[in-house]
């Protein structure tokens, strides 16, 4: 069986026009690896604002991986790190070989005949529950979150994820507390029990300022609380644990399987949310996942860019006793990248499910992927941050 990676194309993909834009919603990092039988696989890398030197990685690991076997993933893995030096702490080159990685087991899949899944160990779960996320743009008031989520809820989603914070960083203001706290009840009054509502706090908040945040908003039961203390401050996390019973969630910043155990063993964390496009790929987050099974705590991908992205996730959910819910932007993306990706997976009233195709299981719109071909653009608003729902940051009127 020929199994020799020949041709090596590194693509960004992007809506023309659009360069004052969230990155994460407007531009997408592909790999596509062409074997010497003519096989094809995707991979997919992260942007937010690091399109570009994510790109110049992924140009790097070329170079390892061209003319490889793409059966040795773990080898091909290695190579590059014995030779980087910085892979360990470098978001840059564990998202650059994340998406060969990925595309690997894409066309490791195809050659075999099976969805990758089936090779990870088999399907556990069937229909996986999808959180949604993106839904709400342009909300600031409490009513203008119940009216979005009243569309999301149309469209079968029973779990929503949401940042109600506006522009507070670091502090937390009352207004913005009170805000926050109008919000979630608003939310909670509208849906009562028949909704999972999960807090974002995009890792910007001092301890004390979650610790704020975590004991307000305790009182409404939310599935989870993300990210709410800058990256950095770890002991922040174990001060907060102290004060609230919302569970806390993290993990998108984590480049590997050993940071993920240190925060799990040291009772940081209560669900992790690994990447799959910038910890290491497939098979790395297998090894993640087992690990936080071994403690009792659950998993919930993060999953905020494309659809290779989701299709190479969903596979790796589709094996773990310890999956919990999954992240989806997919109902509130624009037409490009929704449409880049034709068959393969489904999300119907809020949950998921696979085609069980060889590889990734996915078929890939060639005349979406040529026609949304990019060079260089790096999108930026100096107002909002990127890794903001477009709309939301801004401070609430009276």
């Amino acid at each position: 069986m020929a199994s020799k990676i020949k041709n090596i194309e590194v693509l960004e993909l992007g809506e023309k026009g659009k360069e004052i834009s969230s990155p994460w919603s407007s531009t997408i990092l592909l790999v596509k690896l062409t074997s010497d039988d003519g096989l094809v696989g995707f991979g997919e890398a992260p942007t937010t604002l690091m399109t570009l030197p994510v790109k110049e990685s992924m140009e790097e690991v070329r170079r390892v991986f061209q003319d490889a076997d793409f059966f040795n993933v773990e080898k091909n893995i290695k190579d590059f790190y014995r030779n980087s030096f910085y892979l360990s702490k470098s978001m840059e080159a564990t998202s650059a070989l994340s998406a060969f990685e990925i595309a690997s087991w894409d066309l490791i899949g195809k050659a075999v005949g099976s969805p990758v899944y089936k090779l990870l160990g088999g399907e556990f779960n069937r229909d996986l529950r999808a959180y949604a996320n993106g839904w709400y743009s342009n909300c600031v008031t409490p009513e203008d979150f119940v009216k979005k989520a009243k569309e999301a809820r149309a469209k079968g989603f029973d779990a929503f994820k949401f940042d109600p914070f506006g522009d507070n960083y670091d502090k937390l203001s009352k207004e913005g507390l009170k805000n926050a706290v109008n919000i979630v009840s608003a939310l909670r009054d509208e849906f009562g029990d028949s909704v999972d509502l999960l807090i974002e706090c995009h890792g910007r908040f001092s301890t004390r300022a979650a610790i704020d945040a975590g004991t307000a908003l305790d009182e409404f039961t939310p599935l989870f609380m993300e990210e709410p203390v800058h990256p950095e401050l770890e002991v922040g996390l174990a001060e907060l644990k102290r004060y609230i019973r919302t569970p806390i969630a993290l993990g998108e910043r984590l480049l590997n399987k050993t940071d993920f155990a240190r925060y799990i063993s040291e009772g940081l964390v209560d669900i992790i949310q690994p990447d799959l496009t910038n910890s290491l790929g497939i098979l790395e987050n297998k090894k993640t996942a087992a690990i936080a099974e071994a403690f009792g705590v659950p998993v919930a991908f993060h999953n905020a860019f494309g659809p290779i992205q989701t299709a190479a996730t969903l596979n790796v959910d589709k094996t773990l006793p310890n999956f919990l819910i999954q992240e989806s932007f997919e109902a509130f993306w624009p037409d490009w990248k929704r449409n880049l990706v034709k068959t393969g997976y489904k999300l119907e009233n809020g949950r998921f499910t696979l085609s069980g195709k060889p590889g990734l299981g996915i078929e890939v719109n060639e005349k979406i992927l040529e026609s949304s071909k990019v060079d260089g653009m790096e999108p930026f608003d100096p107002v909002e941050p990127p890794w903001v729902v477009s709309g939301t940051y801004k401070k609430p009127t009276a």
